[in-house]
C-alpha cells in the first residue's frame, strides 16, 4: 500500500502522522511511504529521517493526495483537504465529528473510508488511540490554566500552589478518567487544593485509593456543582461520551457563581466543549473572556508540546496502520472490531452511532459497510 502523510495546516499544529519508525516498519513489510517536505520538522524529524529509512519526499499535499492508497494525519481534515480526498482512499486520522457537521458532509460527499482515532477501542472498553493525547492534555490543562490566571492575561492572579501563609488554588476537575487522572497528578504536584468529580463511584474509590488523601473526591451531580462553582479558581472540564458531544456541565448563568478571573480549561473542546460558553480556540489566540471567565478552549492542546505528543501518538496508531496496510481496510476491519469501532464513513455512507445522533443523520450499521 502507497501511505501518505502530508504536513498539517491547522493553525499551530506541530505533530505528524507519521514517524520516521512508523515509516520504516511499514517500508519493511513491503509498503511505501511518501511524506511531505517538512512534515516532520516541528516535531523534531527532519525530512532526512524520513529519506535514510527509505520514504520518498515529495514537494506539496496535493501530490499526497492525489497519489496516496492511505492518508494518515493527526488532525482533521481541513476545507481544503477535504476536497481532495476520494472514494476508494482511506484516511486515518482524529476526526471528531459529532460537533462538525461540515467537516461530516465534506467526508461523505468525498466517499473517503475515514477511521477516526477517537473511537478505536481496545478489549477492555478504552480508547487506546485517545489515551496518550489525553494524556498529554490532562497534564498540560493545569499548566494552561495556571498561565490564564495570571493577571496579565486576565485571570484572579491566584498562584495554583499558593506560598506559605497564602492558601492555594482550588481546582475542580470534571471527570476522572484518562484526561482528569492527569490532570490531577500534576495540580496536586503543583500544590493546588483539588476536587475531582465524576459519576462512578468506583472510579472515584480508585483515584482515592492512588492519591491517598492528596486530593478529595466527590460524586458529580448538578447540586455538587453548585456548591463548587463559589469556591473555585479554575474548572478543568474533563469528560468523555466515545465519539459524541460532550455534555453540557456548566451554563452561562452559572458563570455568575464563579469569582471573577475564575478559569474554565474545556480539554473536551475537540468534541463540542463541556462548558455552554466554549468555543474553540488555537495556541494564537488560547483564551477569551465571558462576563469575567477567563476560557481556554484549545482544540489541539497536545500541539504545544509536538514532539513528545507525536511520538506517543504514533506508538499507538501505528500498529492499527499497519494492518490497515497489511489487510487492507475491510479485512483489518473485519478481524479486528475494535478496528471495525474506529469507522466512521465509508462510500457516502456515516457509520458511527453517537455522530449520527448527534447531527441528526441515518447511519449504516459498520459490519453493513463491511459489504458495501
Amino acid at each position: 500500500m502507497l501511505i501518505g502523510c502530508p504536513k498539517e495546516i491547522k493553525n499551530q499544529e506541530y505533530r505528524v502522522g507519521v514517524t520516521p519508525s512508523a515509516a520504516l516498519e511499514a517500508i519493511a513489510r513491503g509498503h511505501s511511504v511518501i511524506v511531505q517536505t517538512m512534515a516532520g520538522a516541528g516535531a523534531g524529524f527532519p525530512d532526512d529521517a524520513y529519506a535514510a529509512v527509505g520514504a520518498e519526499i515529495v514537494d506539496t499535499a496535493e501530490e499526497i493526495f492525489a497519489r496516496a492508497e492511505m492518508i494518515v494525519k493527526v488532525k482533521e481534515p481541513q476545507p481544503v483537504e477535504r476536497k481532495q480526498l476520494r472514494e476508494g482512499q482511506i484516511l486515518y486520522t482524529y476526526l471528531h465529528l459529532a460537533p462538525d457537521p461540515e467537516q461530516t458532509k465534506d467526508l461523505l460527499d468525498s466517499g473517503v473510508t475515514a477511521i477516526a482515532y477517537e473511537t478505536v477501542t481496545d478489549n477492555k472498553g478504552g480508547l487506546p488511540l485517545l489515551a496518550p493525547m489525553s494524556e498529554v492534555a490532562g497534564r498540560l490543562a493545569p499548566q494552561t490554566g495556571s498561565w490564564a490566571l495570571q493577571k496579565a492575561n486576565g485571570g484572579s492572579g491566584v498562584l495554583l500552589g499558593g506560598v506559605p501563609g497564602v492558601r492555594p488554588a482550588n481546582i475542580a476537575i470534571v471527570g476522572g478518567g484518562v484526561v482528569g487522572t492527569a490532570a490531577a497528578r500534576v495540580a496536586v504536584g503543583m500544590g493546588a487544593n483539588v476536587t475531582v468529580l465524576d459519576r462512578s463511584i468506583a472510579r472515584l474509590s480508585y483515584l482515592d485509593d492512588v492519591f491517598m488523601g492528596r486530593l478529595t473526591t466527590q460524586y458529580s451531580d448538578k447540586g455538587a456543582m453548585v456548591d463548587l462553582l463559589p469556591t473555585m479558581d479554575m474548572v478543568i472540564g474533563a469528560v468523555l461520551i466515545p465519539g459524541a458531544a460532550a455534555p453540557k456541565l456548566i451554563s452561562r448563568d452559572q458563570l455568575g457563581l464563579m469569582k471573577p478571573g475564575s478559569v474554565l480549561v474545556d480539554v473536551a473542546i475537540d468534541q463540542g466543549g463541556c462548558f455552554e460558553t466554549s468555543k474553540a480556540t488555537t495556541h494564537d489566540e488560547p483564551i477569551y473572556d465571558v462576563d469575567g471567565i477567563v476560557h481556554y478552549c484549545v482544540a489541539n492542546m497536545p500541539g504545544a508540546v509536538a514532539r513528545t505528543s507525536t511520538i506517543a501518538l504514533g506508538n499507538a496508531t501505528m500498529p492499527f496502520m499497519m494492518a490497515l496496510a497489511n489487510k487492507g481496510w475491510r479485512q483489518a476491519c473485519e478481524d479486528d472490531e475494535n478496528l471495525l469501532n474506529g469507522l466512521n464513513t465509508h462510500a457516502g455512507k456515516l457509520t458511527y452511532y453517537a455522530v449520527g445522533k448527534a447531527l441528526g443523520m441515518d447511519v449504516m450499521s459498520p459490519k453493513m459497510a463491511l459489504k458495501v
